[in-house]
């Protein structure tokens, strides 16, 4: 089902207004973000025109912004990167367990995005690694993949990190698959301490390297007396870290990970009404048990929220770690998968929980709406004037 109003629409309507009003403080990154969004799938990128084998029906198809911050294009490279997910997945339980900074932190963290997001992945994937390395805990090496996301339920910034773990590892001198205690993963309490430590280890080592950068609100941080007394207030505060049931099979976790992956700062789905003047949406309270309410922002203040979020160029939301990490996986995942084999045959109670599960049959994009026939590009649609307004895609 279509979207009534899309973050397009917000941005085609009232993006010229907030450039001017925003003119010398808008980056490279964020003017670049508005004119994708604005512009995709629209007859300002070019397209083709389809038409079906069968009944003849015709389809305009413009092309897409490909921008990772477009609540619209993700549905491909979603599909593409779970593909390959899916042939990774081990026959074993998988744990969510997510990390998040206080605000203290967080507020640094907007103001050095590719340093800061670049500590929050590395510290939280050590945490787990060594948590899980200790004997006490479950003496093996996991893999894990690593999501960052920046906002809450009302766009504000709230940087936090989704991982998702494989319930277990091979042991140190990979000969036996150790497997975490059912239904448990490890100490979100421990967890909590090293990661606290390791992050401001690394923050304050940013710091001495002169990495962080500070303006506005945060300038005095630039005083290495003020920037330790943050950092010893962030030592005493508590650091979140929750850890959440196992999935319960193969395709919970592509489906959980399909939701994560490759979401943007808000969903085209969750806006209600877009005027002259406001952008009215969709939000969860989760301090109330996650009832739906509705939020009503200016249309200025939306923007703003939105933009909060774009990340620096090059910088990578997923990360692997461990025997997911991209330079040993093939080789890792081969050594697993022989161990948890040899696991099942001396204990048939640990047969793959998973094999018996079908995979999904892929959603087929080229077929035709009205008879189901395929759709065949028949005529080049070349790039209008970026001066023309947008005509709307009419598939």
């Amino acid at each position: 089902m279509t979207p009534a109003w899309e973050v397009a629409d917000v941005l085609r309507r009232h993006g010229d207004a907030y450039r001017r009003a925003h003119d010398g403080h808008l980056s490279r990154i964020e003017r670049r973000v508005m004119s994708a969004i604005a512009l995709c799938r629209t007859a300002a990128l070019g397209g083709h025109v389809e038409s079906c084998a069968d009944c003849g029906f015709v389809r305009y198809a413009y092309n897409s912004c490909r921008n990772r911050h477009c609540p619209k294009c993700q549905g491909a490279a979603r599909a593409e990167w779970l593909a390959a997910r899916r042939a990774e997945l081990l026959p074993v339980p998988y744990f969510h367990v997510v990390f998040t900074m206080p605000a203290a932190a967080a507020e640094i963290a907007f103001q050095n995005k590719q340093t800061v997001y670049a500590i929050l992945f590395r510290t939280a994937a050590e945490t787990l690694r060594r948590i899980a390395a200790d004997p006490k805990h479950l003496g093996a090496e996991i893999g894990l993949v690593a999501v960052l996301h920046t906002w809450g339920q009302t766009l504000q910034h709230h940087p936090h990190l989704h991982c998702v773990v494989p319930g277990g590892g091979p042991s140190p001198d990979g000969a036996r698959w150790i497997a975490s205690r059912p239904g448990f993963f490890l100490p979100v309490r421990v967890l909590s301490r090293l990661f606290r430590r390791l992050f401001l280890d690394e923050l304050r080592a940013a710091f001495d390297a002169r990495q962080l950068g500070f303006f506005g609100d945060l300038a005095d941080l630039a005083n290495p007396a003020a920037f330790a007394r943050r950092l010893c207030d962030l030592r005493r505060a508590e650091w979140v870290v929750y850890a959440k049931p196992p999935f319960g099979g193969p395709e919970q976790v592509l489906g959980y990970l399909g939701r994560y992956t490759h979401r943007v700062a808000i969903a085209n789905s969750r806006l209600i009404d877009v005027t002259g003047s406001d952008v009215a949406f969709r939000w969860k309270d989760y301090r109330h048990h996650g009832k739906t309410k509705v939020m009503v922002l200016a249309a200025g203040e939306f923007i703003r929220r939105f933009l909060l979020h774009t990340l620096p160029d090059g910088f990578h939301r997923i990360r692997h770690y461990g025997f997911l990490a991209n330079g040993q996986r093939t080789a890792k995942l081969a050594l697993c998968r022989r161990l948890l084999a040899a696991r099942s045959i001396a204990d048939p109670a640990t047969a793959d929980p998973f094999e018996k599960t079908e995979p999904k049959a892929a959603v087929t994009l080229d077929r035709c709406p009205c008879c189901g026939g395929a759709m065949v590009s028949v005529a080049v649609l070349p790039r209008s004037s970026p001066g023309r307004p947008p005509v709307q895609d009419s598939s």
